[in-house]
């Protein structure tokens, strides 16, 4: 009996045994689901940080009068990716974008922005458009503006004399650093091209102040670049004259100059890189319908053309197949016309010559070449 109760403990202390490791095991899978179950619980509940969103934090300059060496520079809300799109300038400025830190954008220009222009910057958005560190993508573009400051009327002059569109040339007293500086003004000196110039053209220039001599070399200019002859130095010549001095491209004609002397016996003395060329007789205004004294460019020019008006004494005329005309002041012209005799007042404002001096005449007179009258 003894040895069966022994038999009987040990079996019952295997069963317990084994249950304590069942359940061991039980509670073990138990938590080791509920530690995964934790776990899994953890990641749902921290998601991945989303990129921060990419937008134009600032763009300068801004606003008018913008001095033309300033620099062009777009910040951004975040880092851009390497490569990617770069804004525009509109109008066009010489140069490219460089990345100067990875939020910021520089425009380094090779040229000068143009005196005048109002410039647009453009950011492009979308999927074309600049393009975040983490792959983000602006909505939609964004555009800003900035009006660059006119040219001063020295700088003007001095580009002008180095074009060769002056009498006058123009010294740097030391050369630009950088393109970028061409449309500033420069320290230097302007001296007459040739000597001995008529006194009632040298007493008509004054550096830096706005005359008839850079009024009619503006003319003469717009002439020969193919824009509006108002002798106006808006951005579209600011923009053909920047180009021409960077290119070296300058004046392909001579400087023409004509000298009216009202002085019985009347005459027309034509100047051509200052030197006298030809001179004729003419016939000014009667005093009923005087010719004005001063100085004025050719501003319209014909072959031939009907001229028409009022006489002193109140009728009216009609000429037509008026030859070899340059205007210059208003109704005033050069042109030829057929008299019995010149060199007394005769006409009714203009100055006349015979038809084929007026011939010689009209070549050397293009569009902004001056035309003094004196008494």
């Amino acid at each position: 009996m003894a040895g069966e109760h022994a038999r009987k403990q040990g079996r019952r202390g295997g069963l317990r045994l084994w249950t304590v490791v069942v359940v061991c095991v039980a509670l073990v899978g138990i938590g080791g689901f509920v530690a995964v179950a934790h776990l899994n619980n953890q990641a749902a509940a921290t998601p991945t940080t989303p990129p921060p969103a990419l937008s134009v934090a600032s763009v300068s300059p801004t606003g008018t009068n913008v001095a033309a060496g300033s620099t062009i520079e777009v910040q951004f809300s975040t880092a851009l990716a390497p490569g990617s799109p770069m804004p525009t300038l509109s109008p066009p400025v010489a140069g490219a974008w460089a990345v100067v830190s990875p939020s910021v954008l520089e425009y380094q220009a090779s040229g000068p922005l143009v005196p005048g222009a109002t410039e647009t910057v453009t950011v492009p958005g979308g999927t074309a458009g600049v393009v975040g560190a983490r792959g983000q993508h602006m909505a939609q573009s964004t555009t800003s503006q900035f009006t660059v400051a006119p040219g001063s009327e020295l700088r003007l002059q001095q580009l002008l004399a180095e074009l060769g569109y002056l009498p006058l040339t123009f010294t740097p007293a030391s050369p630009l650093t950088s393109p970028t500086q061409e449309g500033n003004d420069q320290v230097g000196t302007f001296s007459w091209r040739w000597a001995n110039q008529p006194p009632s053209l040298t007493a008509l220039w004054t550096p830096g102040v706005d005359n008839v001599i850079t009024q009619g070399a503006v003319m003469n200019f717009e002439n020969q670049n193919g824009l509006k002859t108002d002798g106006l130095a808006g951005p579209e010549v600011w923009t053909a004259l920047l180009a021409d001095v960077q290119s070296g491209k300058g004046n392909s004609q001579p400087w023409d100059y004509v000298l009216v002397s009202q002085s019985l016996p009347e005459s027309a003395t034509v100047y051509k890189n200052g030197s006298p060329v030809y001179t004729t007789p003419v016939n000014t205004g009667v005093a009923a319908a005087p010719t004005a004294n001063g100085t004025w460019p050719v501003y319209l020019r014909y072959t031939s053309t009907t001229m028409s008006g009022t006489n002193p004494d109140g009728s009216h005329y009609v000429d037509p197949g008026i030859p070899w005309v340059s205007y210059f002041n208003g109704g005033d012209a050069l042109h030829g016309f057929v008299r019995a005799s010149y060199g007394f007042p005769q006409s009714v404002g203009c100055v006349e010559m015979p038809i084929s001096n007026a011939a010689v005449v009209y070549p050397l007179t293009p569009l902004g070449t001056l035309v003094t009258v004196q008494a």
